[in-house]
């Protein structure tokens, strides 16, 4: 039976409307669940208000910085527009814009699902656990569903309407640009306003973290939703995209040599089956009355990974597709869950790391700091060791295969590993939305049971969000990894062109090389220090507004019912201070790239890529694991250990927190996105660097 690629458009497309649908079902449940609390009401319209207000001006920036680029792309990619067929830089472009808007749809997706189903979490913590879990899972995965449908739909039509995959190239592009802007703005904005917020409410004043006394409060609440739904969106469905664009350029290689399709068949088969695990993942997810919520997460993680192991062995077998291909994936999948293992190992608060960090606060928050960083710094071992254990297995077992299938297997370990992303975006989702139905069960006084609830739910979402991203951050090192397979197979094919010789790999000895290397290297920290200066710049204007609020305010310390905080104001500061911050990071990371490869042609481009990755995977882990440490561990100690509430043990723990949280909101999960971005601009412009380059 001759296998045709044309199956596979019409059965991702297919697949992809039945996650809008699933989408829309649960989108109409949880809307349908009841809310009659006013003042919840009230405080959740005005977070939602802020949230699109922030949106809005953010799409606005970023609007102005795409259009200036799919300029650029026009004239220049992927051949100077005087040199080429004006057709592939047309479709090039377009494919860019088209990836924007996707990116930017999965992030107002989110918000708007999000901003409804905090308020039915909070108002549903009265009843019980359970309906306050599926409140909130449930809106998690609305952005899960649609996210994923969105990013497998773009993928299959800009194939099929160019049949070009230097395209698909340009259209991930686009969907990393965006998400790039989108994770550094909302990172910005969430974490000014809750170091904010926690510095002077709970450092210093002592009042509870969601007091409505705070003027920070709501920006706190928008932050969760801008930064953690909408920037996590992005970024998880520019991973989806780069994960699949890397296996298809090099499929589309392959399938040349070989003749047929079966190669290009298999990723689409495959991200198609993924996709349909996570929507009966889904669907299927359930929580006992008295069950714990962190478990029940996972366990809906491990049953859509058997579901994706079994189908896909099943379409192996039927459409005799290569079972080291199979097996290449199905390690990625493996290998993602242990990141994921591993990642709550070192931010769980029923393990030892967040214990002995809160037993070190006992002797104050230098001892937090210290133990924090110590523990972050070890968990990125195994993480490091599973994504380089995964590349090696999937290049060996894909070695017999022939030329160019050892670094396809790496890809398609990728593609493995991102298979289950809608069952992974669900779970991340929901940590925001519980955060927030915390903070309006609080603000709406529902009683210490509700509290409890949502305290309860908030832990396990601070769990599941650390395991989230360090799911996320491996599978950015095998798709990074692959991606530099597809820079080789781009770069081959302009040499081809211009009759000069091909790459077959980069020697670190060459200086030009390791030039790239340590140029490369450098970029994370560097990229990470901006984003984290922004957030310290615009903290310390909303802190002065706040000390301002309380001091002008008069019986607003004291919580007089007259005494109404400004809180459009906090709000106002974190959005101007995000939109002025994020651009520049992501600039910078952009330029450095097309200045290597001008002073070094593909040669420093080359160890340019490699230097980021290694760099990058270990700041983006370290960062995310150290965050989500600090944060449980105050959280532990706020359940009544190691002296509790308002003790100086917690105080220590607040700080450390405060430290923590632009390394986990803002940096930690940028870097992933940047490696990315990095990885397909010098795809994109390989053929220039090829043709213009001092020393290349």
């Amino acid at each position: 039976m001759k296998i045709e690629v044309s199956w596979f458009y019409y059965a991702s497309i297919i697949v992809s409307l039945l996650a809008f649908g699933a989408a829309f079902w649960l989108y109409k449940w949880v809307a349908s669940q009841p809310s009659s609390n006013k003042r919840i009401e009230e405080v959740g319209q005005l977070i939602r208000n802020g949230a699109n207000t922030f949106l809005a001006k953010e799409f606005k920036t970023l609007g102005r910085f795409c259009a200036v680029a799919a300029i650029i792309i026009f004239i220049l990619l992927p051949v100077p527009i005087w040199t080429g067929n004006l057709m592939d830089n047309i479709s090039m472009a377009v494919s860019y814009l088209f990836g924007t808007c996707f990116s930017a749809v999965a992030g107002k997706v989110g918000i708007s699902i999000a901003t409804i189903a905090n308020i039915k979490a909070a108002e549903a913590s009265t009843k019980g656990i359970k309906p306050s879990f599926m409140s909130g899972f449930r809106g998690g995965a609305v952005m899960g569903m649609a996210v994923v449908g969105s990013s497998l739909l773009g993928v299959t039509l800009v194939l099929m309407f160019t049949d070009n995959t230097t395209a698909l190239l340009g259209f991930s592009f686009g969907a990393s640009s965006m998400a790039l802007f989108a994770k550094a703005g909302g990172g910005i904005f969430t974490k000014t306003a809750d170091i904010s917020a926690d510095l002077v409410g709970k450092v210093e004043l002592g009042i509870p973290e969601d007091d409505p006394r705070n003027p920070a409060v709501i920006a706190d609440n928008v932050g969760d939703n801008v930064g953690d739904v909408a920037g996590m969106g992005a970024d998880l469905f520019d991973s989806n995209v780069a994960s699949m664009a890397a296996a298809l350029v090099m499929a589309s290689a392959l399938d040349k040599i070989t003749g047929g399709s079966m190669n290009m068949s298999m990723v689409f088969c495959y991200a198609a089956i993924g996709l349909f695990s996570s929507i009966i993942g889904v669907l299927t997810a359930k929580m006992n009355d008295k069950g714990n919520p962190t478990r029940a997460l996972n366990s809906n993680t491990y049953v859509t990974t058997i579901i994706y192991g079994v189908l896909t062995a099943l379409a192996t077998y039927l459409f005799n597709f290569e079972w080291r291909i199979w097996i290449a994936s199905v390690i990625g999948l493996c290998v993602g869950v242990l990141i994921g293992i591993a990642s709550d190992y070192f931010t769980n608060d029923t393990k030892k790391p967040v214990h002995a960090v809160a037993k070190a606060s006992e002797s104050g928050p230098a001892f937090t700091i210290l133990s924090g960083i110590s523990y972050g710094l070890m968990s990125t071992l195994p993480s490091m060791i599973g994504i380089g254990l995964s590349a090696l297995a999937a290049y060996k077992i894909c070695e017999p295969l022939g030329e160019g299938y050892p670094m396809f297997g790496i890809a398609m370990s990728a593609v493995g590993m991102l298979s289950i992303v809608g069952m992974i975006i669900s779970n991340d989702a929901y940590g925001p939305i519980v955060d927030n139905a915390r903070g309006l069960v609080e603000m709406g006084d529902l009683g210490d049971k509700a509290l409890e609830i949502t305290d309860s739910l908030d832990s396990a979402g601070n769990t599941v969000k650390a395991i989230t991203k360090g799911f996320s951050i491996g599978a950015a090192g095998l798709t990074v990894i692959a991606l530099l397979g597809a820079f080789i197979s781009e770069v081959n094919a302009g040499a081809l062109e211009m009759g000069k010789e091909v790459l077959t790999g980069f020697d670190v000895l060459n200086p030009v090389v390791f030039f790239g290397l340590l140029v490369g290297a450098a970029i994370p920290p560097v990229f990470s220090a901006m984003l984290m200066l922004g957030v310290d710049r615009n903290a310390q204007r909303m802190v002065e507004e706040i000390h301002r609020q309380f001091r002008e305010i008069k019986g607003l310390k004291e919580g007089h019912k007259d005494a109404v905080p400004e809180y459009d104001k906090c709000i106002r500061i974190a959005t101007d201070g995000a939109l002025k911050e994020l651009i520049p990071a992501g600039l910078m990371t952009i330029l450095a790239t097309i200045l290597v490869g001008f002073i070094g042609g593909v040669q420093a481009i080359g160890g340019f890529i490699t230097g980021n990755i290694v760099s990058g995977l270990i700041f983006a882990l370290f960062m995310s694991n150290s965050g989500g440490l600090w944060d449980n561990s105050k959280k532990y100690i706020e359940a009544g250990h190691n002296g509790g509430k308002n003790s100086e043990t917690h105080k220590a723990t607040i700080v450390g927190d405060t430290v923590g949280d632009p390394f986990k909101d803002t940096a930690g999960p940028s870097i992933n996105t940047q490696i990315t971005v990095i990885s397909l601009v010098a795809s994109l412009t390989a053929t220039l660097f090829l043709t213009f380059s001092l020393f290349g």
